[in-house]
């Protein structure tokens, strides 16, 4: 599937970024994007906007008439997959690079993308997982965001990895390989990142991560809204997996499969004793390895302040999650729905 660019200066690059009510957000975004080096030539920034009501529309027509590399496109569907979509089918570009507006660019991100495509060969190159967060929630939600017992070992959480990998963030792609796989998928709110590289992967490609990619996120920053993302990338996983027949790995399982069971138990419970006993010990391991994981995740002394929250923070990911991909179960395979509103509405961010 690999078609390799010929050399790095000969391609024209599109750097596509949806966004939808990100006034807060955007201008600060697009500054980072434009001010870019060590890029040989010019490239486009296309702006795929989900009929933002919020003013973002005004602030980005604003910054497109200070700097003509800026389009912005409408994206009525207003969700990711369909503003990616939108932009793909726009750029000029032979080259496709994906940026979001809750990140922040090393300044060489767009230069080390084109290296990382032209020197591995690979379908999709990108950076590994890293996060920015100053208030007190969203810096524990950082350490769990790199902790193997929230994430199951996912290799684009590890801030030094570097070689072959299922997914990475954002991406690099030559524009021809998306136009073969038909684009993202525009049924999937959540995780249509994660099932176009599944594709990509099925059909024989590469994905390529390298820590000379580098970007950070802003993550949640309170509870609430980590529980709700974490709901969200569940319950849209069923539809993946529904899609695929499999899961891209077995560690998407896991969380479902703990909350099926506790619930199980616990119903089981209410008429035979043994049933009361092995609900209280899985509960009672589980709240074990999250007390220990978080120990590790704060080992540091200049993380002892976030001890207190980090078994909340664990449970965010791994019940949320679950959470989420029982209730996928229930409506995609078992109601056979499409999807309901309160987990087609994004999160957000919030302040970092």
């Amino acid at each position: 599937m690999t078609d390799p660019i010929k050399t790095r200066p000969e391609a024209e690059i599109s750097v596509i970024v949806p966004c939808r009510n990100e006034k807060s957000y955007i201008e600060s975004a697009l500054i980072s994007i434009i001010n870019q080096g060590g890029v040989d030539g010019t490239f486009e920034i296309l702006v795929a906007d989900g009929m933002s009501d919020d003013g973002t529309r005004t602030v980005l027509e604003n910054i497109a008439d200070r700097d003509s590399r800026i389009r912005v496109i409408d994206n009525p569907g207003k969700i990711v997959s369909t503003g990616l979509n939108a932009a793909i089918k726009a750029a000029k570009g032979e080259i496709i690079i994906r940026m979001d507006c809750h990140t922040e660019y090393a300044k060489d991100y767009i230069a080390q993308c084109m290296d990382a495509l032209t020197q591995t060969g690979a379908d999709n190159v990108g950076g590994p997982a890293l996060t920015l967060a100053k208030s007190y929630m969203g810096v524990a939600n950082t350490l769990a965001y790199h902790s193997p017992f929230s994430v199951g070992g996912a290799k684009f959480h590890d801030p030094d990895y570097e070689g072959y990998v299922d997914t990475v963030t954002y991406g690099c792609w030559k524009k021809t390989t998306l136009l073969k796989i038909d684009l993202f998928d525009e049924e999937l709110v959540r995780n249509q990142d994660d099932e176009l590289n599944l594709r990509i992967r099925r059909a024989g490609g590469k994905i390529w991560q390298t820590p000379k990619i580098r970007s950070w996120y802003y993550p949640r920053s309170s509870l609430k809204a980590l529980f709700k993302q974490y709901m969200q990338y569940g319950y849209w996983k069923v539809r993946v997996i529904q899609k695929h027949k499999l899961p891209a790995s077995f560690r998407h399982l896991i969380p479902g499969g703990f909350v099926v069971t506790l619930l199980i138990l616990a119903v089981l419970s209410l008429f035979i004793q043994p049933a009361a006993w092995a609900f209280a010990v899985l509960l009672a391991c589980y709240a074990i390895a999250s007390f220990g994981a978080s120990l590790i995740t704060c080992r540091q002394p200049i993380h002892w302040q976030y001890l207190p929250v980090m078994p909340l923070v664990f449970g965010c990911y791994h019940f949320g999650y679950g959470i989420g991909f029982l209730r996928g179960v229930f409506d995609f395979v078992i109601l056979r729905r499409r999807g309901t509103r309160s987990f087609s509405t994004l999160t957000r961010a919030g302040k970092p």
